[in-house]
């Protein structure tokens, strides 16, 4: 059965229960207007379409943005080569990069405010 809330999605992740928290929570301080869900079963958030994922693996959880081939990233922590989605890798806890990520955020939210929303 797919979590319907984050905290949900969160209990189902054994050892990467707290880096799904830890980022949800980042996230939520970071754009405290946007709608949190559950969509495509990993959790999403949205504001003006939607803007920034998590998605845990066996190994990781990756924090990704939907546009996030056009986020300014001096010290180059996003990964991917797609032509819009970027992602973030956090093994734990205390690797979570809050400054740089909290920074992503804050640009997903401006690009779709002044864009549009990504996924039309």
């Amino acid at each position: 059965m797919s979590a319907k809330t984050v905290k949900d999605y969160a209990s189902k992740q054994g050892e990467f229960k707290d880096v799904v928290l830890a980022l949800a929570a980042l996230v939520r301080k970071a754009a405290p207007k946007a709608e949190e869900s559950i969509k495509w079963a990993q959790p999403v958030w949205s504001q003006s379409g939607p803007f920034c994922y998590m998605k845990a693996f066996k190994k990781y959880v990756n924090l990704g943005f939907w546009r996030g081939a056009e986020l300014d990233d001096p010290k180059g922590l996003l990964e991917g080569t797609g032509k819009k989605m970027r992602h973030v890798r956090v093994e734990s806890v205390k690797d979570i990069p809050a400054a740089a990520l909290k920074n992503f955020i804050k640009q997903a939210v401006k690009l779709n405010e002044t864009k549009g929303d990504p996924s039309r």
